[in-house]
């Protein structure tokens, strides 16, 4: 795996390079040389593996649990990613993510009704949204100190689908750094890439549809939600937690840990005999 961040230079080579490469191939309708006339630096080796995982992805959910995945790997400073789509009725939903702490924090934003993947998931909204510290997000000041509570340092969040028309949706593609200014503008040219080449890929399958979306999140959730319950039993028997304290147990240990919580949370479930919670 290339280490990350590359220096200046290379990215803006890279960058250049790749990018300019791609459009020429998506203008003639054909994809990308895999040579590009010329070795690939490790952002666009990246990138190209990514292009070519997205052109055999058949699903809309598939493309973007792939744009989420790789951005955990590519964006320097991300800890979690998501993606926010906004159906059109005006609600919003979290139909992937890279850890259920993520769709809590997009969670936060709907229920609050501010936060930057709303802004950018709004098709008259701005491209790019974010709060480099989350203790002082003046944009937010509702939404930026109770994720600051919830062990997030910054926010970035990109436009998704941003000419979506019916019955298309528009969308967010949002990562999250545990470190106060953790994201920074290398982080977002990345993610201004990812996010396009997820709404070029998303073109080439079927119109984003809601209710299949939510059916894969809602299934997704169940999962984890199971294996959370069960986590949080444990703990609840072992610690004399109530529910709630449990579960900030677990939210606070995956931090900690540097574990998705669901992950974590399997874990206790299998091998509660063996471990323990800091």
């Amino acid at each position: 795996m290339p280490q990350f961040p590359p220096s200046d230079e290379d990215w803006s080579l890279d960058r250049t390079r790749f990018t300019a490469d791609a459009e020429k191939a998506l203008a003639a309708g054909r994809a990308p040389a895999r040579d590009h006339g010329a070795p690939l630096g490790p952002l666009a080796q990246q990138f190209a593996t990514l292009t070519y995982s997205l052109l055999d992805a058949t699903t809309a959910g598939e493309v973007l649990q792939q744009v989420v995945d790789a951005a955990v790997r590519v964006v320097p400073g991300a800890d979690l990613v998501s993606v926010t789509l906004r159906s059109r009725d005006g609600k919003f939903h979290t139909p992937v993510e890279t850890d259920p702490i993520a769709i809590e924090l997009d969670q936060l934003q709907y229920d609050l009704l501010e936060g930057p993947c709303l802004d950018v998931a709004d098709p008259e909204g701005p491209a790019v949204a974010s709060a480099p510290d989350l203790t002082v997000a003046v944009s937010w000041p509702r939404f930026g100190p109770e994720a600051a509570q919830r062990g997030m340092g910054a926010v970035l969040s990109t436009a998704l689908l941003p000419d979506a028309q019916a019955p298309r949706l528009s969308g967010a593609l949002n990562i999250y750094s545990r470190q106060r200014r953790g994201l920074d503008q290398t982080d977002q040219a990345v993610a201004l890439l990812l996010a396009t080449h997820a709404s070029l890929a998303l073109a080439h399958t079927e119109a984003v549809d809601a209710s299949a979306l939510q059916a894969e999140q809602l299934r997704r959730a169940i999962n984890s939600r199971d294996v959370i319950g069960q986590a949080k039993g444990i703990l609840m028997a072992r610690r004399g937690l109530n529910a709630d304290e449990a579960f900030d147990l677990l939210r606070q240990s995956s931090q900690h840990l540097n574990v998705k919580l669901v992950e974590l949370a399997e874990t206790i479930a299998s091998r509660h005999g063996d471990l323990d919670l800091p």
